[in-house]
């Protein structure tokens, strides 16, 4: 039973991926990376996810969906992938800014 959760929220620029395929992305503030990567590590006994992904609920405007983060150490930050259909649905653009908040369940 979840008795509470870790919710940060905030506003970033969508960007995209300059690799294969058009995987866009918005990138966690530091200080809201912080917060997750300390609470997560709790959640998991210390021990390091596959990838270092962390399993949260996200949200852009009235579109709610379940997603990982990703560490990226170039920002030595999570990153957040933006599917199609979230992008479609809040009329999503890489480059502009995005607000969004992002949950993780805690015990």
């Amino acid at each position: 039973m979840v008795t509470s959760q870790l919710t940060v929220e905030f506003t970033a620029k969508c960007w995209l991926y300059s690799g294969k395929g058009t995987w866009h992305f918005v990138t966690l503030p530091t200080d809201c990376a912080a917060q997750i990567s300390y609470f997560s590590k709790a959640l998991n006994g210390g021990k390091r996810t596959g990838w270092g992904s962390v399993k949260v609920t996200a949200q852009i405007g009235n579109t709610v969906w379940q997603t990982s983060l990703f560490p990226d150490s170039k920002s030595k930050s999570y990153v957040l992938p933006i599917k199609a259909a979230v992008r479609s649905a809040e009329s999503i653009a890489s480059g502009k800014p995005v607000k969004v908040r992002v949950s993780i369940p805690m015990p």
